[in-house]
């Protein structure tokens, strides 16, 4: 059955893909710059560390995600059809791949490392996830918007957790 409008219908998917790449790689980046930057000053210790890494992680989760689900997405889609076009143009559709990781880094420069690390892991968790050949809808997409929200209430939790004890 061929659908009314499938370029429309294509678009819809990607969109919906790259919200859920969004959610997930989103939700990564607060973790890993939680793990690697936690903010506090000098560590003195493993639960010291452990306890600014909890504190953390919510803080840049709610800081990062709102940037990574409006900016990464439009810069994503961009970067995908301007390597499409650019990959046809030259007659290398081998490289567009390339092109797109390219496209991305330099979408990503706008707050160098931090934003650079968030844009390296959207890439990836995109090609993951287009690499599953699954046709992604809008309601997976609404749906996926709950890992950020999850991934911040367990943080939130193990902080009311640590003060109660």
């Amino acid at each position: 059955m061929e659908l009314p409008n499938s370029k429309m219908w294509t678009l819809t998917h990607m969109i919906s893909r790259k919200i859920i790449t969004a959610s997930v790689s989103g939700s990564l980046f607060a973790v890993l710059l939680g793990l690697i930057n936690p903010f506090g000053g000098t560590i003195t210790s493993f639960k010291h560390y452990l306890l600014t890494f909890v504190l953390a992680t919510p803080v840049y989760l709610m800081y990062s995600f709102p940037f990574i689900i409006v900016y990464g997405v439009l810069a994503s889609i961009i970067s995908d059809k301007l390597s499409r076009w650019i990959s046809a143009k030259l007659g290398a559709e081998k490289f567009e791949i390339m092109i797109s990781a390219v496209l991305h880094l330099v979408f990503g420069l706008i707050l160098r490392w931090y934003s650079l690390g968030a844009s390296l892991l959207f890439f990836i968790t995109d090609r993951l996830l287009k690499k599953n050949n699954r046709e992604y809808k809008l309601k997976q997409a609404m749906k996926s918007l709950a890992i950020p929200f999850a991934v911040w209430l367990i943080f939130i939790g193990m902080v009311w957790i640590e003060h109660i004890l």
